[in-house]
């Protein structure tokens, strides 16, 4: 069955600049030879209009789970200013998206200890309730179930093991929030010590594609 794969990069520079762009893209490569039936979807972060949320944003929620609680039949969108209509929709169709598909592989370095902030907004963008987690009795839940992740991340430390992975919160993210929304089977790939051990930097690259490339093969 021919699946949907949403390739998620987050990295303003190209794959020969980028330690998990270049490991990125060889495992889309080497997944698209495997796969050739599937679709590979890229969304390249940095040269996307991906909404912040800020004022218009805040207020197109608060608008809309009045309007759900009211069970006002006036259209949704007549509530809205022009700013929060567009900027609403825009998030509606990057969730739909990330909805519709089956697997995603994120790539992206670590900075200062996270995530870049485009990655970030994309991720504001995707919980939202009643489409990837309900509120229920116990809590929330998240829907997106029988979907799986993989996150390539680039560090320049070593943030796998040994004194500083308490502090590594880029993929500690990235897991907790694909496990919020229901997508538990989360795979994780990092290409990290190259800062530390420069004179080892392009081993460690090459380490991290042979490990992409296999890793491709069952995903």
């Amino acid at each position: 069955m021919k699946k949907t794969v949403l390739y998620i990069t987050a990295h303003p520079l190209d794959p020969q600049s980028s330690y998990s762009l270049a490991v990125g893209k060889e495992f889309i490569d080497t997944y698209r030879e495997a796969n050739p039936e599937d679709e590979i979807v890229h969304l390249d972060l940095f040269n996307m209009d991906v909404p912040v949320v800020d004022a218009d944003v805040l207020r197109g929620r608060h608008k809309l789970f009045e309007w759900r609680q009211s069970g006002s039949t006036t259209p949704f969108h007549e509530m809205l200013s022009e700013g929060e209509r567009v900027k609403m929709e825009q998030i509606d169709k990057l969730c739909d998206q990330f909805i519709a598909a089956d697997k995603y592989v994120i790539a992206s370095p670590m900075w200062n200890l996270t995530i870049p902030h485009v990655l970030l907004n994309y991720t504001n963008c995707l919980v939202v309730p009643g489409k990837t987690y309900r509120y229920t009795n116990m809590g929330p839940v998240g829907l997106l179930n029988g979907k799986k992740s993989l996150h390539i991340q680039a560090c320049g430390g070593v943030y796998t093991e040994g004194p500083t992975a308490s502090i590594e919160s880029g993929h500690a993210y990235i897991r907790t929030i694909m496990q919020f929304m229901g997508v538990t089977d989360n795979e994780k790939l990092f290409v990290e010590g190259m800062a530390q051990t420069p004179e080892k930097a392009n081993i460690i690259k090459e380490e991290a594609i042979v490990k992409a490339k296999a890793l491709a093969k069952q995903f």
